[in-house]
């Protein structure tokens, strides 16, 4: 991605899609900026892979528009196709032919000269880490290096947007591994798209989160925020000799406390007020004998069920 790459790579406004009487995509506008990497994520069946389809102009949307790097997708589809890299959730492989045949046949259908393959296939295969894997069959390679390929193609024509689709789809731990620090390492030279129902794709890899629920975006921020959202501010505490829990919610700054076990407290506290400093004070002069405490963890699965949870209630009231 080049520094004549515009900031706003990408933006789809008011997307629709139905098929037959069956709308499945509603209304979807989003951005993607330059050098950024957006995850769109949603359980299978949320619209993600159709999504991506009209993004990527393999499928026309019924109403609205699509830019890719100011050019109309759908009046210039040749133009606009040629800053796009696409690796669909099924790579688009042949593989009877080698990895360095198939890739130097791709660049040359995304218009590259004969002289210029050479050097694109180089720098695909170094950055994919496929170097000795060149004069392999595609058929014979694991399926994690068949990702890496499917990713090569999407790649060796430089294009200013990379969209996946699932990348990581089917791979095992440490192939799901490498596949997620390669994508991470694309970020740093392209926008990237990436679609997925892994929580822990969009906490490892993404800059920014769209959350999809029945074809519609019901979500964005950045990936931080999102793992802030709704956060509950507390932490247990273990006390070997507690005092009565009238006197743990006397503390300043203490909203609630729950008991667990007989030694083992949940204390919640408000945001700006964390009275951890004052409940070790107290407990060493009380003698309550402090063991443990341990901040309280909003998981990922939390924050994505609350966000999910809220949108289908407020549909459910819109009915």
């Amino acid at each position: 991605m080049s520094n004549a790459t515009p900031a706003l790579t990408l933006s789809a406004q008011h997307l629709k899609r139905s098929f037959g009487k069956q709308t499945v995509i509603h209304d979807v506008s989003l951005q993607l900026h330059r050098g950024e990497v957006l995850g769109l994520l949603g359980h299978n069946g949320a619209g993600k892979s159709t999504t991506m389809q009209m993004l990527t102009g393999c499928l026309t949307p019924d109403s609205g528009s699509i830019a890719i790097c100011g050019i109309d997708l759908l009046r210039e589809p040749t133009l606009a196709k040629a800053h796009i890299g696409y690796l669909p959730e099924t790579p688009p492989l042949y593989k009877e032919m080698t990895v360095a045949d198939y890739l130097t046949f791709v660049a040359r259908l995304h218009g590259l000269k004969a002289e210029a393959a050479p050097e694109a296939l180089a720098l695909a295969l170094q950055r994919c880490g496929l170097n000795d894997k060149r004069n392999k069959l595609i058929g014979t390679l694991s399926k994690g290096y068949q990702q890496r390929v499917g990713i090569a193609q999407a790649i060796i024509h430089q294009p200013a947007i990379v969209i996946l689709d699932e990348p990581t789809v089917g791979l095992d731990p440490t192939q799901i591994r490498e596949i997620r620090t390669l994508i991470r390492e694309l970020g740093n030279q392209h926008s990237v798209i990436l679609s997925t129902h892994l929580l822990s794709e969009v906490e490892s890899i993404c800059d920014r989160v769209e959350i999809m629920q029945n074809g519609k975006l019901i979500y964005g921020d950045t990936s931080a925020r999102m793992q802030r959202y709704g956060q509950i501010s507390g932490f247990t505490v273990s006390l070997r000799n507690p005092p009565a829990l009238s006197e743990l919610q006397g503390i300043v700054g203490v909203t609630r406390v729950e008991q667990m076990t007989a030694h083992e407290f949940r204390v919640l506290h408000a945001l700006e007020h964390n009275p951890s400093a004052e409940l070790l004070t107290l407990a060493a002069q009380q003698g309550w004998h402090l063991e443990q405490l341990t901040p309280l963890q909003t998981r990922l699965e939390d924050v994505y069920a609350k966000i999910t949870d809220a949108e289908t209630s407020h549909a459910g009231e819109s009915n």
